[in-house]
């Protein structure tokens, strides 16, 4: 049940001690790198001074953008020589950040991984299939470290030819697999395409999804088609990557290792923290890494703490699924609405297929908010009156949740573009 039980299950007033442990080795680490010698100079900090974890409030917040200043190797706390691997963000909103690794950094990720793998009852004699893609992306390669670990056999399949990777799932036996959300839900078409029934004609029984934010009831629908259980994951290349925070078998929050972070919940706004229960941005400290250690993050993830123990046992803090992020809020005639909230609606109408596309417009000063969605063969194919009738259920359970009427396209099964990568859920074309 345990990957590191004396770890895992370790009383709260250890933990926090093992946490301030490592902070201070922590701070005396980041002061080597060049950009947080100039921050603690600047706001006159002395690390020594940091007794408690409490005392974490008084360090400086970082940044996406001051990663992005720092290019390439301002954050670096160490020798390049000491360095054995770079992983670089997309860049998507801005030039791309990077994060170095030592080795030591790369064997304390690949132990989380493997720790949260096992977490889910995923053992040695299980086959994992990788369906993520490899390269700068932290996902591939650190599931794939992770579970040759564990001591399962590894299918380095990364993303993309759906017909094959089915194929491999039936020809292997494969027994779990990692995938992002959207296109375990596109690849249900490929497995009615073949038809394959993945219940009976593979083994899998489990799958790790993430890199992408996905409501319950996604979530819901996956399990229910695949016949097997979801496990969300959660990471981000700044901390390490995948195996930040993951779901234990009672599915309820995703445990936080605290053994490797400090994480806290702030208002966006005021940038105080809040309290446990409370839905806030969630901030990160690394505890254990060498080559780049990164001080009070700003994840830009919407997210809370959930009170209480889990009946796991596991004594590590739970955050609730990432309801959005703070910096792809769109805001549309001074409504703040998320993508996932959207989601979350269509997930729930019968009809509704598994992909859809926001699109933002702007005319005469007037926001308008587009939604073209995907919707079912069966109903595709019936007749106009009941495609009609199911445009307006969807304009009406989107104008309940989001306080603004949006028009609904409804369009042919498959027919939006996919991508094998994150999905795209928002085109904004307005110009300011």
């Amino acid at each position: 049940m345990y990957w590191e039980k004396d770890i895992e299950t370790m009383d709260r007033g250890k933990l926090e001690a093992l946490q301030l442990s490592r902070l201070k080795e922590t701070l005396e680490k980041a002061g080597k790198s060049p950009y947080y010698t100039k921050v603690f100079k600047d706001c006159g900090l002395d690390v020594h001074q940091i007794n408690t974890l409490e005392d974490v409030e008084k360090l400086p917040l970082t940044t996406k953008d001051d990663l992005r200043e720092q290019w390439p190797y301002g954050f670096l706390a160490c020798g390049k020589e000491d360095l054995v691997r770079m992983h670089s963000s997309s860049g998507t909103t801005g030039r791309a950040i990077v994060v170095f690794h030592t080795k030591n950094d790369i064997d304390q990720w690949t132990n989380l991984l493997a720790r949260s793998m096992y977490m889910t009852g995923m053992r040695k004699s299980d086959v994992f299939q990788n369906l993520m893609t490899y390269g700068l992306f932290t996902g591939g390669l650190g599931f794939h470290y992770g579970a040759e670990k564990l001591g399962a056999l590894v299918i380095p399949a990364s993303a993309g030819n759906s017909k094959r990777q089915i194929q491999l799932m039936i020809d292997f036996d494969t027994t779990y697999i990692h995938i992002i959300p959207s296109y375990a839900l596109h690849l249900t078409s490929v497995f009615e395409e073949m038809k394959v029934d993945p219940r009976k004609d593979t083994k899998i029984k489990g799958a790790f999804v993430g890199a992408e934010p996905h409501s319950e009831k996604m979530r819901l629908i996956i399990e229910d088609f695949y016949g097997f259980k979801a496990y969300n994951s959660y990471g981000l290349s700044e901390m390490c990557g995948p195996g930040v925070a993951f779901e234990c078998p009672c599915q309820n929050g995703l445990h936080v290792w605290e053994d490797n972070f400090i994480m806290e919940i702030i208002d966006p706004v005021s940038l105080r923290r809040v309290p446990d229960g409370e839905e806030g941005e969630l901030v990160m400290t690394t505890l254990l890494r060498e080559g780049m250690p990164i001080i009070r993050y700003r994840t830009r993830d919407l997210t809370r703490i959930i009170p209480g123990p889990c009946e796991c046992g596991r004594t590590h803090r739970r955050i609730e699924r990432i309801k959005g992020r703070s910096d792809d809020m769109i805001i549309i005639k001074g409504v703040n609405i998320f993508p996932i909230q959207i989601e979350r609606k269509l997930m729930g109408i019968p009809g509704v297929g598994t992909n859809y596309l926001i699109i933002l417009e702007r005319e005469d000063f007037n926001d308008t908010m587009i939604v073209k969605v995907e919707v079912q063969k069966e109903f595709f194919l019936g007749n106009l009156k009941q495609l009609e009738n199911l445009r307006r259920r969807i304009v009406e359970e989107l104008k309940s949740d989001i306080l603004i009427t949006p028009k609904v396209d409804l369009v042919g099964p498959d027919s939006l573009d996919k991508s094998e990568g994150k999905a795209v859920r928002v085109k904004d074309n307005r110009k300011d």
